[in-house]
């Protein structure tokens, strides 16, 4: 396989930023679907996106896309792709993934089990075997069919890109880290002499280090194992290559001030110890604190939080009462600083009382959420 389309699945809403992110990449006939982007490359190409992409979800080679209206159609259609250029003889290939949105074919099961039975004739053609032993690199399957049209994709990634490796296990934060990238990207933060970021409701540090990374231009994907390192059809010299030119474009000239407080120590505590992970712990100062205690270290900055709301407080009156606080806060203590504020609460600009520059709808973890965007002086 010389020449492919790569797909980078997008949570949605953000395919824009997704698309963004494969253009400064180089990525060659970038296109935007829903909840996808797609472009053009070579295995080159999946070492760099896998490494480099800080708001996609996932990597995937597409092998097919085509219609189907019965069993018969998509046993063809799936026979037809050249399996054996991807999969090796002793390749694990199952079919992990089935979704079917407006389709005649419905069943997930029968899909899986007609994809498998398809591909495994069309290898048996190729290798003159009877038997595959699958003990081998892992090859996962995903189909989406939407309005009787099936896309046959193969994950590169394995985990979730958002799995960048600093974050610990036991705490889950609410927010991935693909998430939280995406949320400073959004506000054109880049770090830079006398304009710091804040955090005053920062959980276990997901935006703090994520925007350090972002400034240091540290590559997210850089300290962690993809699915296709295992693969035969990429040269293991390509990853240490891709990883060792990823080094040398980090940038700790650069003055990074980030400000990350929370009133739980614990969460705190955990932060500190994923921002060491992450090998940005010299750029954020955490402190424990209430948010009514925050005070502006200069003129100008950024505020992006995540606070809590919905299930992550007791009652409504309690949310209203936060929102309310902040306002005031931020307005006071923060007069020209910008804020961009992620929250499910419907009626968040009526409580924080004041409507905000930008508006942008994004989905959290199958939440429905908003994202308003305050501009404040930047220069």
């Amino acid at each position: 396989m010389k020449k492919m389309t790569l797909i980078a699945s997008a949570p949605m809403g953000l395919e824009s930023v997704v698309r963004d992110e494969c253009v400064d990449l180089g990525f060659q006939n970038v296109k935007t679907f829903n909840g996808r982007v797609e472009f053009d490359g070579g295995v080159e190409d999946i070492v760099k996106a896998n490494i480099h992409l800080r708001v996609a979800d996932r990597v995937f080679i597409k092998m097919g896309e085509f219609k189907a209206f019965s069993f018969e159609d998509l046993f063809q259609g799936i026979k037809k792709i050249k399996w054996e250029e991807l999969i090796p003889k002793d390749g694990e290939f199952p079919v992990s993934w089935v979704s079917s949105v407006k389709c005649k074919l419905y069943s997930k099961s029968d899909i899986q089990k007609i994809t498998k039975k398809a591909m495994v004739e069309r290898l048996k053609a190729h290798y003159d075997m009877g038997y595959f032993p699958e003990n081998g690199p892992l090859f996962r399957v995903k189909i989406q069919a939407h309005n009787d049209v099936f896309l046959i994709m193969v994950d590169t990634s394995g985990e979730g890109l958002h799995k960048r490796g600093y974050r610990n296990l036991i705490n889950e934060a609410p927010l991935k880290e693909t998430m939280a990238a995406a949320l400073v990207k959004l506000s054109r933060w880049k770090g830079g002499e006398d304009y710091p970021l804040m955090d005053p409701m920062c959980g276990t540090g997901t935006i703090a280090i994520e925007a350090a990374m972002i400034a240091r231009n540290v590559a997210p994907g850089v300290n962690r194992k993809f699915a296709s390192e295992k693969w035969p059809l990429i040269p293991e010299n390509l990853w240490i290559d891709t990883r060792d030119a990823a080094f040398t474009l980090e940038d700790y000239d650069k003055e990074v001030k980030i400000y990350a407080s929370d009133l739980d120590p614990e969460a705190i505590a955990v932060a500190k110890e994923n921002a060491i992970k992450a090998g940005v712990e010299d750029d954020i100062i955490f402190e424990c604190k209430n948010v009514l205690e925050i005070e502006c270290p200069c003129e100008r900055g950024a505020i992006i939080t995540n606070p809590p709301y919905g299930d992550r407080l007791l009652t409504e009156k309690e949310v209203q009462r936060l929102y309310s606080l902040m306002g005031d806060i931020f307005r006071m203590r923060f007069s020209k600083w910008s804020y961009y504020i992620i929250t499910s609460y419907e009626q968040f600009q009526d409580y924080f009382d004041r409507k905000a520059t930008k508006n942008r709808k994004l989905y959290n973890g199958g939440i429905k959420c908003y994202y308003y965007q305050y501009y404040g002086k930047r220069f």
